[in-house]
């Protein structure tokens, strides 16, 4: 066998491994998964978890019943999320993170980072990244949102806003 056959090999055996490790590393990154309820960034990563995961119901459970415009059920909340699909980033690839929570008495405001992908081709591709805050309101001994930037219906803050 000659040295530029052996040489080929290598690089092919090399790539193979390479795309293996990859497919590895992939499937074994952790989903998204719920963190305790007992703060209010805990709350808040886990209302944006539940959004992703389309799990309406639990997601629905982390508003304040308080809200002028509180949806009368899980199945409102959903549609509102569908209604304001744009506002929930259904139609994008995103990545949520919850940066901070500023606690002063019963309020919590909780900074989120978003980085949004855009995918083309190849060789195009883009990433942006922006900040957003929720508003928190400690409810007997259970935190709930009641304002977000973003992931947030207009409708549940002042219902008229949706009539």
């Amino acid at each position: 066998m000659k040295s530029t056959d052996k040489f080929l090999i290598g690089i092919v055996a090399a790539i193979v491994l390479l795309i293996v490790v990859a497919l590895v590393v992939t499937l074994t990154l952790p989903g998204l998964t719920y963190q305790a309820e007992d703060t209010p960034e805990g709350v808040a990563h886990n209302y944006l978890v539940a959004l992703q995961k389309e799990e309406y119901e639990r997601a629905y459970s982390y508003l304040s019943p308080s809200l002028d415009g509180y949806p009368a059920s899980a199945e409102e909340f959903a549609e509102h999320v569908q209604y304001d699909s744009w506002r929930f980033r259904l139609n994008t690839d995103t990545t949520l993170s919850v940066e901070s929570a500023k606690i002063t008495s019963n309020l919590a405001t909780v900074r989120v980072r978003e980085s949004r992908f855009r995918r083309g081709d190849l060789f195009d591709t883009d990433q942006s990244t922006s900040l957003f805050e929720m508003g928190l309101q400690l409810e007997d001994v259970e935190w709930k949102i009641v304002d977000a930037d973003y992931y947030f219906s207009r409708c549940w803050e002042r219902e008229e806003m949706c009539n």
